[in-house]
């Protein structure tokens, strides 16, 4: 497998004892103080915020908080959708200590309860009075603030004294067997991870980076906005994904960075205006597997070659195809820099460690034991293979792996081929309780028109072999998502989706 040194340019190495050193706000402090004028975050609503004003707004922000009695370690519940207030109350937070817990703005009751219950936050800044109420009526004496921090101001509290190996985020997991788990993610990892990509993706002050991912997951606020004010550079805030918002931002705000997901890479090539991606300096993919047949159409559309990554919730970034060479479609690259990756088992799954990687879950010994080896390496539940070229390719989830009539079936494999189909729109493909097989394999599909299931396994021919071919075919409206675009299929049984 190709070293994690495939990414570093030349003449730089990844340092992991000085990338955790502080916290993430003495890192992202240092470009406020050397030069505070700087545009760094522009408002959906209008309006750029310098890095004078994320340093000095964020301060005040701190001492309100400080007078309601919130101390470092204290947990802050944090469920809003993406503003310049949003940033700067979240940079409070971490500047005085609290640790804050990254909520879905589309959680109902129930998800909500489970947050609370577990991680047990003091606080909660929240901006839909629903969403609030609902807070209140789980937990009546849980202070509920609004983004904006609107409140009396109280004295600085130290800020940037944080250790490197103290809470910085909770992140609970996408949940989709069992209840959701709260990832503990330290500065110290955050920092880590920070600083692999700086290095892999080439990532300066000078970028300028199109967000419309949501702030609440970790794809938008650990790589989106924790690299911006790493690096110094600047971030365009969006409320949701509007695909010629994005075609029109690239040149009116002179961007070079685009994140995104599948889903919005495809309402991206169906825009009337896809070349202008090709202005881009990057353009990179992650959350969900990107199509190969997208990757080439995006290509074939605007030039613009995406690069594909790979990480999860508890190691936030793992791997990527490289910034100069080859990005090769369905893969994911080489291990960043400062991370170790190996594959065990049968089927083999992927491993991790490095100092991007969690200790373990809140308050959660039970998951913690089961999730490592006894080694020390994080076991990711995703399966994985290594071309002869050192190429990292996801196979599919440990939990999802198919095994009809004594085969293993990766869905991946068996997606890729059914999307060639002119009629498949999108696809998924899971394992269906079968007295003959013992699961056989079944496609969910999103179809442009009729389309049966003798016709799709022949034109499926003998790119599969027979038995990974479908042997049930269900149409349906749209598969189930999560925001991030991450297909559910817990929520794929007995020919229908499931609701939440």
């Amino acid at each position: 497998m190709a070293s994690s040194n495939a990414h570093l340019p030349t003449g730089e190495s990844f340092d992991a004892t000085a990338a955790q050193a502080g916290n993430l706000t003495s890192a992202w402090a240092r470009p406020w103080t050397a030069s505070p004028d700087v545009a760094q975050i522009h408002d959906p609503n209008g309006g750029w915020l310098s890095r004078g004003d994320l340093e000095m707004q964020s301060a005040r922000r701190a001492g309100r908080l400080a007078a309601l009695g919130l101390v470092g370690g204290d947990r802050v519940l944090l469920s809003a959708e993406s503003s310049g207030d949003l940033v700067l109350s979240y940079i409070a937070c971490l500047r005085m200590g609290l640790v804050v817990i990254p909520t879905n703005t589309a959680y109902g009751r129930r998800e909500l309860e489970h947050v609370i219950t577990d991680a047990g936050p003091r606080a909660a800044i929240v901006d839909d009075p629903e969403r609030s109420e609902a807070i209140a009526e789980i937990a009546p004496n849980l202070m509920r603030l609004p983004p904006r921090l609107d409140l009396p101001d109280g004295p600085t509290p130290a800020l940037e004294k944080t250790l490197p190996e103290s809470p910085a985020l909770i992140c609970y997991t996408s949940g989709t067997t069992g209840q959701p788990k709260g990832a503990v993610l330290s500065h110290a990892n955050c920092l880590a991870s920070a600083e692999g990509l700086r290095l892999a993706w080439r990532w300066t002050e000078a970028d300028r980076l199109l967000l419309s991912l949501p702030l609440f997951h970790m794809h938008g606020l650990g790589v989106g906005l924790h690299g911006t004010l790493y690096n110094g550079g600047s971030a365009v805030l969006y409320r949701g994904f509007n695909p010629e918002q994005i075609l029109t931002g690239i040149t009116d705000y002179e961007a070079t960075l685009f994140f995104g997901v599948p889903t919005m890479y495809h309402r991206l090539a169906n825009a009337p205006r896809t070349t202008e991606l090709s202005k881009l300096r990057l353009c990179v993919s992650g959350s969900a597997p990107l199509p190969a047949v997208l990757h080439e159409e995006v290509e074939g559309m605007s030039g613009q070659r995406i690069l594909e990554r790979y990480g999860m919730t508890e190691t936030l970034m793992i791997a990527s195809n490289p910034h100069s060479g080859e990005r090769r479609s369905g893969s994911v690259g080489f291990p960043l820099p400062g991370v170790e990756l190996r594959l065990r088992g049968d089927p083999e799954e992927i491993q991790v460690r490095g100092a991007n990687v969690f200790d373990g879950y809140w308050d959660n010994a039970e998951a913690n034991e089961a999730s490592f080896t006894k080694d020390g390496w994080f076991k990711t539940g995703d399966l994985g293979s290594v071309d002869e070229d050192g190429y990292i390719h996801i196979v599919g989830r440990a939990k999802e792996l198919i095994i009809s009539g004594g085969f293993n079936v990766y869905p991946r494999e068996v997606e890729d081929v059914l999307r060639e189909h002119p009629a498949i729109e999108d696809v998924a493909v899971v394992g269906e309780e079968s007295a003959e097989w013992g699961e056989r394999v079944v496609a969910y599909a999103v179809t442009r028109e009729t389309l049966e299931l003798e016709a799709l396994r022949a034109s499926v021919g003998d790119r599969l072999a027979p038995y990974k071919h479908p042997r049930g075919l269900y149409r349906i409206d749209a598969l189930p998502r999560n925001a991030l675009g991450k297909v559910q299929k817990h929520r794929l049984t007995g020919g229908r989706v499931l609701s939440e």
